[in-house]
């Protein structure tokens, strides 16, 4: 009996050793080299231009020194029910963030965006590219008056 057991345990010792030297097949858990995964969609960020004013009904805006509050109350309001379902403040979401546009932008081109999207985006070269960045996810056109328009280009001055 003991023989037998003996004999058991050296031929698993055996059979052990001789696949230790061998390459598994198929995936190995154990990886030493660390794989680069390559990103599936280019980054692109639009050009900044503050010369550019759109294509629409405002031809120039400057915005006065002060912020008038009742006016970003307003536009507060409107961007809230009109425009988060696709714009952040601070982040980006179906269309870009809104934090610092003015750094971007022209007040202008802000507002012909508002008022006048569908031939912006046909049209307007930073509307375009900006078309482009965003999966060609058009911007609904919310039928803003100028006064709804120009609250919200207020509000977006606080930001």
């Amino acid at each position: 009996m003991r023989k037998i057991a003996l004999l058991i345990c050296v031929s698993i010792a055996i059979a052990c050793g001789q696949n230790a030297g061998k390459k598994k097949n198929g995936f190995d858990y154990n990886r030493t080299k660390k794989e680069k995964t390559k990103s599936t969609q280019e980054k692109t960020t639009t050009p900044i231009d503050l010369n550019n004013t759109g294509i629409g009904p405002i031809s120039d805006l400057s915005f006065p020194t002060s912020i008038d509050e009742v006016m970003v109350a307003k536009g507060a309001a409107a961007f809230k029910e009109k425009c988060t379902a696709c714009h952040k403040v601070n982040a980006k979401l179906i269309g870009p963030a809104m934090t610092g546009i003015y750094e971007r932008r022209h007040p202008a081109w802000v507002m012909n965006i508002l008022l006048n999207p569908t031939e912006m985006l046909k049209e307007d070269p930073i509307a375009k590219a900006l078309l482009k960045e965003y999966n060609n996810i058009l911007m609904i056109n919310q039928n803003l008056s100028e006064e709804e328009a120009r609250a919200i280009a207020e509000y977006l001055r606080t930001l």
